[in-house]
């Protein structure tokens, strides 16, 4: 295993999707060597369309600067792909057995320090590696659509997963600019999507209860919570919705709703992130994210 994110060069993409084309996309951004390869008919081209599609965006974030998609070479052979390869990304298609038979074959085919991750969206690394010789050197590292420009990764560890894999994957999505979250334990469907999960839940609820339509839902998020949400999470907005008094008088006025033990856990996890900002700035802060944001939202395009 590579023990400075910063020596990887050469990285493999297996699954040319959507999500292996985005993330072919940002790594040819950051200045690497992608090959990538998928089975699939026309593949090549529909890489390279989205990869033409996401490099303009790119540059507009002044993330492809010095970079060149050029530097992109496809082989519908994976052993070719991966076997010189630093770092490979898996994105084939969310099928359990399907990505249980690929991680073996990445894994025969791939040097035995490098790194395989996969962006799979919900399924547990231990049964996905539980047919390669070094489960250790496999993690997930789940992205979200578009995988070129949302900066989340959520990345966990198999039982077999060694540690210090783990560790490496987070330092090197950081490296190349990602916002990588480390689970503590493996979980299906992960942080994100579990999250997700309950709100289209409580939508369709909603909705089958004649209090709203689909549409209605949507305005609700995007015009309200979902604004706040792009800066700061539902904690921090707890922590901003007790006003000058924080999460404390949050708690005290509204009550607490949470599990007893994690009351406390909740109130010092919020005023550490908040560290010795007053309220005041903490609502600036808040504030001009707001005013940036609605002041850039395009509403969607008609014809």
């Amino acid at each position: 295993m590579r023990t400075n994110a910063n020596t990887v060069r050469h990285i493999a993409c297996v699954g040319t999707g959507t999500i292996g084309a985005g993330w072919a996309a940002y790594f040819l951004a950051r200045g690497f060597d992608v090959s990538a390869t998928d089975p699939g008919a026309n593949a090549e081209a529909g890489l390279r369309r989205i990869v033409d599609q996401a490099w303009p965006q790119l540059e507009k974030l002044g993330l492809a600067n010095g970079a060149s998609p050029d530097r992109l070479r496809f082989t519908s052979n994976l052993s070719e792909a991966v076997h010189q390869a630093e770092f490979i990304q898996e994105s084939a298609p969310d099928r359990e057995d399907l990505k249980i038979e690929l991680f073996a074959e990445i894994d025969a085919a791939a040097p035995s320090d490098t790194v395989i991750a996969s962006s799979s969206s919900q399924f547990l690394p231990t049964r996905l590696a539980q047919k390669c010789r070094h489960p250790e050197r496999c993690v997930i590292g789940h992205p979200f659509t578009p995988s070129y420009l949302i900066p989340l990764v959520e990345v966990v560890g198999g039982e077999h997963t060694d540690p210090a894999v783990i560790d490496w994957a987070v330092d090197f999505y950081t490296a190349i600019g990602k916002k990588a979250l480390k689970l503590k334990k493996e979980i299906l469907s992960y942080i994100a999507n579990r999250l997700q999960h309950v709100v289209h839940q409580e939508a369709h609820r909603l909705i089958d209860a004649g209090v709203c339509d689909f549409e209605d839902v949507d305005v609700a998020m995007a015009y309200g919570p979902g604004l706040r949400w792009a800066f700061a999470g539902p904690l921090m907005c707890s922590h901003m919705g007790g006003g000058k008094g924080g999460i404390r008088h949050m708690i005290e006025h509204f009550g607490w709703d949470g599990p007893p033990g994690l009351r406390d856990e909740a109130i010092d996890t919020a005023e550490r992130v908040a560290g010795d900002l007053s309220m005041d700035e903490v609502e600036q802060w808040r504030d001009q994210n707001l005013v940036t944001m609605l002041k850039s939202l395009r509403p969607l395009p008609r014809r």
